[in-house]
This record gives structure tokens, sequence and C-alpha cells, in this order.
């Protein structure tokens, strides 16, 4: 696992063989944030990490320069790891164990980024749920954006709030932002659309 771009581009972390995670590719989180970069000045964005695991997505934002960020994780030697990582690093990741659906109901905080890699093996009405309870509870900023990762067996293009998608290997990205409407005919959606075909094909 490699930082791909900012401050400390090129460093390696290696987190523990025990951890149970299934980290983003390098490749999916490259291509992930050159999407993200088209969208946002990562300086100062605030990002709460929603199933951050060995925090892989949290450390590539804070490396160029986002701050504050927020993990959360259910799992104690996640939470330990991505402390561990912060600190050596300096980074401004705060890391909690928790619920994530506990997190989200007591959360009282907005933020412009909001990224969620739930287990593959959930269920669809849990990815659904996670969209759900963000956009109820208001947790985004206006010009914000959700993204949550996913396999090519969960829809979520007929959510509400639902922007685009894109797809890279075996991973999805669906994005969401408030202004999202079904006849959205920007740009950058249309070709997000067409690559994500292609991508299947």
């Amino acid at each position: 696992m490699r930082i791909i771009s900012g401050k400390y581009k090129g460093r390696r972390i290696f987190p523990p063989k025990n951890l149970p995670v299934r980290p983003t590719t390098d490749m999916s989180k490259e291509a992930l944030f050159n999407v993200l970069n088209n969208h946002f000045n990562f300086d100062s964005l605030k990002v709460l990490d929603l199933f951050s695991g060995t925090g892989n997505i949290s450390y590539e934002f804070a490396s160029r320069g986002s701050a504050p960020i927020t993990c959360v994780d259910g799992d104690f030697g996640c939470v330990k790891f991505i402390k561990q990582v912060s600190s050596e690093f300096d980074f401004d990741i705060a890391a909690t164990k928790s619920d994530v659906f506990k997190f989200l109901d007591n959360c009282k905080t907005t933020y412009d980024i909001i990224f969620a890699d739930p287990p593959y093996g959930l269920d669809q009405a849990t990815f659904e749920k996670i969209v759900l309870t963000v956009f109820e509870r208001e947790l985004l900023e206006d010009d914000g954006m959700m993204i949550i990762e996913h396999s090519k067996y969960t829809k979520l293009e007929h959510m509400s709030n639902f922007s685009f998608q894109r797809s890279y290997g075996g991973s999805y990205f669906s994005f969401f932002e408030l202004n999202s409407t079904d006849d959205d005919e920007e740009l950058p959606h249309d070709i997000s659309k067409k690559d994500s075909e292609e991508d299947e094909g």
C-alpha cells in the first residue's frame, strides 16, 4: 500500500496481515483521486472515512492537505493502526472505534467528502441505508460529495442524489451529490457512465 500523491507521495505503508480488511487497490485509488481532483481543491477538505479499515483512503487525503479527517471502523486493530500511522506522519486524523450507523446517528458535523468502503458482502439494503442515513442526517456540505465503493452486484444508481459511477477492475465507485437529479446531463457524468459501461465490457 502506497501513498499516490501529495507531501508523502511514494511512501509505503505496511498494515498488519491479520486485519479484517480488503484495501482499495492502488490502481483504483489513483483513478478515484483523479476524479476527485476535477471537483475539489484537497487543501483543508473535511473528510469522513467510513469502514476505514487500514486508513488507506484517509492517508491519501491527508497527504494532499485535507484536514480534519475522521475515520470510523468497528475493528479495534484497524483503529489502533490508523492512530499509529497518523502519529508517525503527523496527519490530522481522528480514528474512532464505532458501529458506522451508530456514529452517523449521533454525528453533528458536516463534511466536504464522505467516503464509505463497506465489506462487499453486505446486502443491498445495508448499502442503501448508508446513503439514506447520510442525506437524511444532512451530513454533507452543500457542495460536498459522498462516494461508496462496492462490487458490481450492488446497484445504487436508482437512489436519490446519485450523480455518476466509475468502475476500475472489480471495484465500483458510486458518487452522490446534494443537487443531483435523474436528468442531470453534465458532461463529466455522461463520460463516467460511458467509462463504466466500457469497463464492464
